[in-house]
Formats: structure tokens, C-alpha cells, sequence
């Protein structure tokens, strides 16, 4: 029988048989290589697409999210495809329906956009070139030559805010976000979700700052850049008793792990889209407990591929936990802090999401 999580109550039922029967694994999976088929992708097809543009949001290209990540998509499907990929990068707000257009400009066949500001000028430019296919990054624009790429990273998001709630001491944890938008406002009621899943389980009190499922509003810098708003807000976080920070907020959330440095080191923090033991600065890796992954590099791949025999479509790509899309990183330095108690459990967990035992609802959801 399957069972529904909200946001606001998340409940889960972990039976002790059940677990003991477990195999315990070192640590949680990251999302499979792209060659296990990876959202999106397909056999390559005839080679028709010589060129692609990509457009990145005002966040610019090495934003150790998913301008990063969607660019290395592009890169790859250049290697792969032999397909030409060239990237406009926006630095501000006004720079992005000028780039989309410049892109369009090229005579390329397939445009990458990236994020919701780019979404108005995604669509424009999709209404008065029927011939170029469009995609979108973390945004649904519905057109017939777009094609959204999105992720449920509430399911990923679960079993981080899971993970988070057992490796507390405290019994706060906390979240904050860039802005109050569908892609980030997905991964915090994911994140209250997997928290509230452990309370139940564990009979525990873990308390969560900085989002409010019920009223879908809590705490947001309002930047996405600007690190110093990240580490004033975790600094805010921490003097009330978090010990484990979520930011969902592109480089500002690099703000929590200064703060945490500055608190002597004490405060673990999660990353979003790509594994932050990769793409952040070393000093931040004792630090990270996890990353709530998003595979975007094999989806972008996929749809460049797709793209590649001159077919127009509007078939959204959407990255679950099922088809490897979305998970959670591995716990890296921090491995001894997660028992295997709790990696038996959040394994259980990611199955019981794949079979639609465990529905982790959100009104953000894709």
C-alpha cells in the first residue's frame, strides 16, 4: 500500500526486521554515469545539429551549480555529438533577453537556457522560431519547441533532510534559500519532509528553521551571489542552535561553510546540484555532510542528442531518484559521522520512493 509525505507531516515506518535484513552500504549512491541511462538520453542519432547555444542565467558560468553543470553537458555533447556548443554568459539581469536573442541570432538548432529568469525570453524567442529547439533548465515553459529539464529534488532533498536530523546534536537544523521560487522552495519542503520522516521514526524532537511547508514561506537572502548574505544568515541560524545547514541559494550558500569556519567548525552544511566536494573550495570539505544532487549534465546531454536528428519536441525531462536524476552525494569526510544504522535506513527509504511505497509531495513538485 503506498503512502503520502507532506511537507508538513512526513511519516515513515521503518520495520526493525526489515532493516536488520539490510545490507549496509559504505555510504549513499550518487546518481549512475550517464551510460545507465541517465534522464534524457538516447542512442545517438544521424548527425543533423552542427551547433548549440547555451545562455546561462545572471549567477555566470562557474556558479558551482547549474550553470556549471549544464555547461558541462554542453561540452560533453560537443565531444560526443561532434555538435559545436558555445555558451553566452549573462552577468546581469539586463544581459539575458539580449544573450537568448544572440543565440538565436547564430542559426544554431538547439538553444540551452537556464533557470527561471530566463524563462519570458525562452519563450519569445520559442513563439518566433517554431524551427530551433528550445530547452529550459529548472523551469517548465510549455511551448511546442521547448523542452523542460527539471528535477524532483524534494524526493533527494528527503533523504537529505533524513541524514541531517540523525546527524544532529543539537536538535535544530536549519534552511534558508536564494529566492521563494518552485526550484528551491522543491528541495526545502523535501528537506522538512525527510526531517519530519526521522521524528517519527526515531521518536526524536528535531526542530527546522528557515521553512514553513504549511505556509510555504521562511527564510530567503533574496541573492543568489552574494556570499556575505549567506554567512550573516547562517551566523543568525547558528546563535539559535542549528548545527546543520541547508542553503539552496547558488553561491551564497558557500556563506554557510565561512560561517561554520568561523563557529570553529562545528556547523555541518549540505550543497545543491552537483557535489560540493568537487566544486567547492577544499577548506569547505570537513564540513559538507552531503549534496543534494541534480544530474543535469546527463539530461542536457539527452536533450542535445535528441536534438540532433532535427526532431522539434516539448517532452519535458524530468530526474527522479528512479532513473537517477536526482540523489544524494556521498558523506565523503563525514562518513563516520552517519551510523550505518542510518545508511541501512535512508537506503530503505530511497527504494520505498522509487516504489511508490513514500509519495514526498511538494506544491513545487514537477
Amino acid at each position: 500500500m503506498s503512502r503520502t509525505l507532506s511537507p508538513a507531516r512526513a511519516a515513515t515506518v521503518l520495520a526493525a526486521p526489515a532493516l536488520a535484513a539490510l545490507l549496509l552500504l559504505a555510504g549513499c549512491s550518487a546518481p549512475p554515469p550517464a551510460e545507465t541511462a541517465a534522464p534524457g538520453a538516447s542512442d545517438a542519432p544521424e548527425q543533423s545539429l552542427e551547433c548549440a547555444q547555451m545562455v546561462t542565467n545572471s549567477g555566470g558560468l562557474n556558479d558551482r551549480s547549474f550553470n556549471e553543470t549544464s555547461w558541462a553537458g554542453m561540452e560533453r555533447a560537443q565531444e560526443e555529438l561532434g555538435v559545436e556548443a558555445n555558451v553566452l554568459v549573462s552577468t546581469t539581469e539586463s544581459d539575458l533577453a539580449p544573450n537568448v536573442q544572440a543565440a538565436v541570432d547564430t542559426g544554431c538548432g538547439f538553444v540551452l537556457t537556464v533557470g527561471y529568469e530566463l524563462a519570458a525570453a525562452t519563450a519569445e524567442q520559442a513563439e518566433a522560431n517554431p524551427d530551433v529547439q528550445f530547452a529550459i533548465v529548472d523551469e517548465i515553459v510549455e511551448a511546442p519547441n521547448v523542452r523542460s529539464i527539471v528535477f524532483d529534488t524534494a524526493q533527494a532533498a528527503f533523504l537529505a533532510g533524513y541524514a541531517a536530523a540523525s546527524v544532529s546534536e543539537t536538535g535544530t537544523v536549519a534552511t534558508f534559500g536564494g529566492g521563494n521560487q518552485p526550484p528551491v522552495t522543491l528541495f526545502m519542503d523535501g528537506f522538512a519532509a525527510g526531517i519530519d520522516a526521522f521524528n517519527e521514526a526515531k521518536g526524536a524532537d528535531v526542530q527546522l528553521l528557515g521553512w514553513d511547508p504549511e505556509s510555504q514561506d521562511g527564510t530567503f537572502t533574496g541573492d543568489f551571489e552574494n556570499v556575505s548574505l549567506g554567512q550573516s544568515q547562517t551566523q543568525a541560524f547558528i546563535a539559535q542552535g542549528a548545527d546543520v545547514i541547508l542553503p539552496v541559494a547558488g553561491q551564497v550558500g558557500e556563506g554557510a561553510f565561512r560561517a561554520s569556519l568561523d563557529a570553529g567548525g562545528e556547523v555541518l552544511v549540505l550543497w545543491v546540484d552537483n557535489d560540493g566536494y568537487d566544486t567547492l573550495p577544499e577548506e569547505f570539505r570537513p564540513l559538507l555532510l552531503t549534496s543534494v544532487l541534480k544530474n543535469t549534465e546527463d539530461a542536457v546531454v539527452g536533450a542535445v542528442t535528441d536534438a540532433a536528428d532535427g526532431t522539434i519536441s516539448d517532452e519535458p525531462i524530468i530526474g527522479t531518484l528512479e532513473n537517477g536524476g536526482v540523489d544524494i552525494a556521498p558523506f565523503h569526510d563525514l562518513d563516520d559521522r552517519v551510523s550505518d544504522e542510518t545508511k541501512a535506513e535512508l537506503d530503505a527509504l530511497r527504494e520505498q520512493i522509487i516504489a511508490g511505497e513514500i509519495t514526498v509531495e511538494s506544491p513545487s513538485s514537477p
